[in-house]
């Protein structure tokens, strides 16, 4: 049986050091959970940015196979999860987890493919909206992610009529297998030490897109150019933000970790306007001013629910 969605702090309790015991050590351990998500986000985005100069190399489905299978082989390599010893309810998670990270990022190239960056995220963003809202148990949630809301459909213009509807659709089921992964991260990471859960899944992932990239490729996969970029979108895109997700879910709420990833079109206007000389209009710097407001409306929510007495992860 999986372990159930949390929605609450888990309550800290003192090791042999005086840490928390699912916390990383070192220097991630210093940034605490809203530290690492974030810094997941920048990560991931300006992967994005990289990848987009990769597409006309490989198209959306070799950039997705490429991605996966070098952030498979560097977690495998690094992780050495052990095999043995899982239950099948184990195995499931994985293997679940995996499926979910190869639809969402293969649905998610093919919506850049066909419709705008901006809009593009923006539309995928509503998955994790919406799992904030429904996994909730406090009405000020559904508050703060309706203000995320607003913001990131302002960061998109404001409407979508005239986009492409299959590419919309697509964004719709990125956003969707977006919801999926923040619950199934959370549940492998409880399941497995480490990122071992994390590198196995990845593997899962990488087998199943394996033939969609070389249907879509070919041999463009092994142009040697087109591997060292794909292997930097991996590092940037899967490896370092998917397990620095997956550290700060164990101690962060899904739902807070939801309206937390509402920031991802606000660091992707920023990674544009930094990579790609993207100056912001006011209309977008209004969209991050309220994505950003409701982030910290929701961290502040959750610090306010810690015990007294008891000292919360640093946030």
């Amino acid at each position: 049986m999986t372990a159930p969605l949390s929605t609450t702090t888990p309550t800290p309790t003192s090791s042999g050091d005086g840490t928390h015991p699912s916390a990383p050590r070192g220097p991630l351990g210093s940034l605490g959970p809203v530290g690492l998500v974030l810094a997941g986000g920048i990560s991931v985005q300006f992967g994005g940015a990289l990848a987009v100069t990769l597409m006309p190399r490989a198209g959306a489905l070799g950039v997705v196979t490429l991605r996966l299978l070098a952030a498979a082989v560097v977690l495998l390599l690094v992780c050495r999860p052990r095999l043995r010893g899982h239950s099948r309810a184990d195995w499931g998670t994985v293997v679940v987890f995996g499926v979910t990270m190869g639809a969402m990022n293969g649905l998610f190239y093919e919506a850049v493919a066909r419709i705008p960056l901006g809009p593009a995220v923006t539309l995928e963003v509503l998955g994790p909206l919406a799992l904030s809202v429904v996994a909730s148990r406090r009405a000020i949630n559904a508050l703060w992610a309706g203000l995320a809301l607003a913001g990131v459909f302002l960061l998109g213009g404001g409407g979508f009529g005239n986009l492409d509807p299959t590419g919309v659709g697509f964004a719709l089921g990125a956003g969707t297998m977006w919801a999926a992964y923040i619950v199934f991260s959370a549940r492998t990471g409880r399941r497995f030490p480490q990122a071992d859960g994390l590198a196995l899944a990845m593997a899962v992932a990488a087998l199943l897109f394996l033939p969609l990239g070389i249907a879509d490729a070919g041999s463009r996969l092994l142009n040697p150019t087109t591997v060292a970029l794909g292997s930097a979108v991996a590092l940037l895109s899967s490896v370092l933000p998917y397990t620095l997700e997956l550290l700060a879910l164990r101690r962060l709420p899904a739902p807070t970790f939801a309206i937390l990833m509402s920031l991802e079109p606000a660091i992707a206007a920023t990674a544009g306007f930094l990579v790609l000389g993207q100056s912001l209009t006011p209309t977008e710097a209004a969209a991050i001013a309220l994505v950003i407001a409701a982030t910290i409306g929701a961290v502040r929510t959750q610090t306010s629910r810690t015990k007294p007495g008891l000292r919360a992860p640093e946030a």
